[in-house]
């Protein structure tokens, strides 16, 4: 499959058209959403228009910028120009639609991407699944059987599969880096607040972040740099990292345990404190949020929600200010506690999920030796993350012939740059990198591309 840097630079030479990029993009996504159910509307009047004018400034000798021609998807929250913002659920398919693009997606537009499709997700990204009442649940590329993980899964499925070569969703407990470990792509948690969230349907403010999914650490960055307005510079000199040690490795897999032992032998384990407090604290202040956010809908009309979305949101709703207060207060001390505590390291690592994708049929994990409910409890090693703030990349172990599984590379506040190049260096020593699935889409591929 291309990435999103080698189709801009064929679009931009004149070597394919960004209107054959889009009509293979949208063919193959039709094609293979009947087993993966990853889509939730093909955007085709808009691509092949946003596309032919790609194509028009490249024939008049004008650059259309550093993603010309290149594909993309969008979690379905984010506000698209004339279409209803559904954030999962059918209780606004009949919303008034959208008077302009979130600006995360006007961002990545005006640098020359085409948006093609709007992507399947948990109902008001309430869950690590995409197990969504409405519209299906998302389905693992790499076995359809399985789980691709929430609650951006379509967003995730589809650069897995091939079908684009990047997408964005959002992550408020995990909600990138999960799905990215679970179907084996790249997935960026950037500092809290960094990325533009204007004109993306929320879920709990304190810790939504948007993010973005791709097959390669140079395509990660280069998307990052776009929405982000900034050049992403480090050298690795001197870089110092660490291991996170308690919790963070008593639910993983041999080989992640390895993997992170084998990137630094030397490196100091370092264990985050009270996690079990703040993981509580996150739980509790994501409830309030979300049930304070749909309260009146859900006093209006309860039986529209997907049932077990329902469920917590209204336990949310319940939650006394009192004990929300206290749980912000905790998390804001937490935050200062932890950035001392990782001040004097670059990188730290853990895994992203405890274990691999689970089963559609059976949608449990083990976690401490019992089975617990994949939906809840798969961002175990991402929620204490997201509640620091801090910048987080999930990237794929390369382990051909196995299901995917992901790390967390962790950085410092604002330290996206250290991320990114740290990722590249492991990927090209061969320690991570995506495995296509077998039979993957190559819709991104175009064979006229040199």
């Amino acid at each position: 499959m291309k990435t999103a840097l080698e189709i801009a630079a064929a679009v931009r030479s004149g070597r394919i058209s960004a209107l054959a990029v889009a009509e293979d993009c949208l063919a193959a996504l039709a094609a293979a959403n009947g087993t993966l159910i990853a889509v939730t509307r093909l955007l085709a009047d808009r691509a092949r228009a946003d596309a032919a004018a790609v194509d028009a400034l490249v024939a008049a000798g004008k650059d259309p910028g550093p993603l010309a021609g290149v594909p993309f998807g969008v979690k379905d929250l984010f506000d698209v120009a004339g279409l209803p913002t559904t954030a999962g659920s059918t209780i606004y398919t009949d919303a008034a639609p959208a008077l302009a693009d979130a600006q995360a997606v006007a961002r990545l537009c005006a640098a020359g991407a085409v948006l093609v499709a709007t992507l399947n997700m948990d109902e008001f990204a309430y869950g690590f699944a995409t197990i969504n009442a409405a519209y299906g649940t998302t389905r693992n590329p790499h076995d359809p059987s399985r789980l691709s993980g929430g609650s951006s899964g379509g967003s995730a499925a589809v650069v897995a599969a091939g079908l684009l070569p990047f997408s964005l969703g959002s992550d408020t407990n995990g909600s990138v880096r999960v799905p990215a470990s679970l179907t084996g792509t790249y997935g960026l948690k950037p500092s809290h607040a960094d990325l533009p969230l204007g004109g993306v349907f929320p879920f709990a403010e304190s810790f939504d972040d948007i993010g973005h999914f791709a097959n390669s650490a140079a395509d990660m960055t280069l998307i990052w740099e776009v929405l982000s307005g900034r050049e992403a510079k480090c050298e690795l000199q001197d870089f110092r990292i660490a291991r996170l040690g308690g919790r963070f490795r008593e639910n993983a897999e041999a080989d992640q345990i390895a993997a992170i032992d084998a990137i630094a032998p030397a490196a100091p384990l370092i264990e985050l404190p009270e996690i079990a407090r703040a993981r509580s604290a996150a739980f509790l202040i994501t409830a309030y949020e979300g049930g304070a956010l749909h309260r009146e809908a859900l006093a209006a009309d309860p039986m529209r929600f997907d049932p077990q979305v329902r469920d917590r949101l209204l336990a949310g709703a319940l939650l006394p200010d009192e004990l929300y207060a206290e749980a912000q207060a905790f998390r804001a001390e937490y935050r200062a506690r932890i950035e001392a505590l990782v001040a004097d390291y670059d990188v730290l690592l853990a895994p992203a999920t405890p274990t691999v994708a689970p089963l559609v049929s059976d949608p449990r994990i083990l976690i401490d030796g019992a089975l617990s409910p994949a939906r809840a409890d798969l961002g175990i090693h991402t929620q204490p993350i997201s509640f620091t703030g801090l910048p987080s990349l999930s990237v794929p172990l390369y382990r051909p012939g196995k299901l995917p599984i992901g790390l967390q590379l962790i950085g410092r506040p604002g330290g996206e740059a250290d991320v990114f190049a740290f990722a590249a260096w492991l990927e090209a020593q061969g320690i991570i990198g995506v495995t296509m699935p077998r039979g993957a889409a190559h819709s991104a591929d175009q064979g006229a591309i040199a």
